[in-house]
């Protein structure tokens, strides 16, 4: 038994699954002009890239973007994309293969200051494979159709089951904190034209609501 069956009530881990279900998007298999690596507090989104790049051969290019988070901007000492970069190479991904951008801090920065760098360095791109915390799936597709509309898009988030992603550096409550404050993002950047719009079913937004009520807050925005 782990925390997600041990430290949850039966009401909350359903809403959870709930929420799970709805951000994670996968798009199987696919080959595209370049990976787009959103970097966090989580390197198994580095580890999924590695993964395709090596294995699966998904791209011949692999741009990492962050700088710091709402998590790593207090946690870690370097950029999010310099770490993410790191463990690329640690994994067999060839540095003159990787595009390092540092700036951003937000998932519109990912996509905006990822396209200035794609130009600048001449990589025409017009499909690609984003790869970001499963629960981050849809909402950075919705980013990507708005910031960086003409490739085609993919998602191939790490393969990892809800009730095993929980860990020591990513502990179960920060994970739910962090999957409403998505689901909320979802609806409000639409709003605010940060993304495309995205059909929110009515039973996943009522298990948001309820999560709020219990407590998982900690990420929303005003």
């Amino acid at each position: 038994m782990n925390d997600f069956e041990t430290g949850l009530t039966p009401e909350i881990r359903k809403d959870v699954e709930i929420l799970w279900g709805f951000h994670v998007v996968d798009s199987g298999p696919v080959e595209a002009d370049v990976l787009l690596v959103l970097g966090s507090h989580d390197l198994r989104a580095a580890e999924r890239a590695a993964e395709l790049f090596v294995r699966e051969r998904c791209a011949p290019v692999v741009i990492t973007t962050g700088g710091a988070g709402k998590v790593t901007g207090t946690e870690w000492t370097r950029a999010e994309a310099e770490v993410y970069a790191e463990r690329l190479v640690a994994l067999g991904v060839p540095e003159d293969a990787i595009l390092v951008e540092p700036r951003a801090r937000n998932t519109g920065d990912n996509f905006d200051l990822s396209r200035e760098l794609a130009a600048e360095k001449g990589l025409r791109v017009t499909s690609g494979v984003i790869v970001s915390k499963p629960y981050m799936a849809r909402r950075s597709l919705a980013v990507a159709l708005m910031k960086w509309p003409e490739p085609t898009w993919f998602t191939r988030p790490p393969q990892i089951p809800l009730r095993d992603y929980p860990s020591d550096e990513v502990p179960l409550t920060r994970m739910i904190n962090l999957m409403v404050g998505d689901l909320q993002r979802l609806r409000v950047y639409a709003d605010r034209g940060f993304q495309a719009p995205v059909d929110i079913p009515g039973d996943v937004w009522a298990a948001y609501e309820r999560l709020v009520g219990a407590g998982y807050d900690e990420f929303l925005i005003d």
